[in-house]
């Protein structure tokens, strides 16, 4: 039997990311001019890069180059989480709506931790 390639699309970190990137964006396009200027750019830049790097180190033919863009990653995952607390704490989104977004950041944190330690693993 044949064993199935794996794809970037495959993966639930990226699935998640995306999940997330796509949730933001409708938020901060509601933001006037002045908070999507500084806060909102920041905030999508640093979520969209979660994804993005992941996918960069996905693409790598080297398992360290993969965990490099891993670590990457969870930089920018750990910036998004930096600013959607300062959104909150300024009143541009809601208190429900930090913790569901918070909560899918810590979610994604841990299963990319999981990833990146499996990262050169033969199975």
């Amino acid at each position: 039997m044949k064993k199935k390639i794996l794809t970037l699309k495959d993966l639930e970190i990226y699935q998640l990311a995306n999940l997330i990137g796509n949730e933001i964006w409708p938020i901060v396009s509601n933001w006037k001019y002045f908070e999507k200027d500084t806060i909102g750019k920041q905030l999508c830049r640093s979520v969209d890069s979660i994804s993005a790097n992941i996918a960069e180190g996905f693409g790598r033919f080297y398992f360290k180059e993969n965990k490099l863009f891993c670590y990457y990653s969870k930089g920018s995952l750990m910036e998004s989480m930096n600013w959607i607390e300062k959104s909150f704490n300024r009143n541009l989104i809601s208190e429900e709506k930090f913790i569901e977004i918070n909560d899918q950041l810590e979610n994604l944190l841990l299963k990319l931790n999981t990833y990146i330690k499996s990262i050169g693993k033969v199975s």
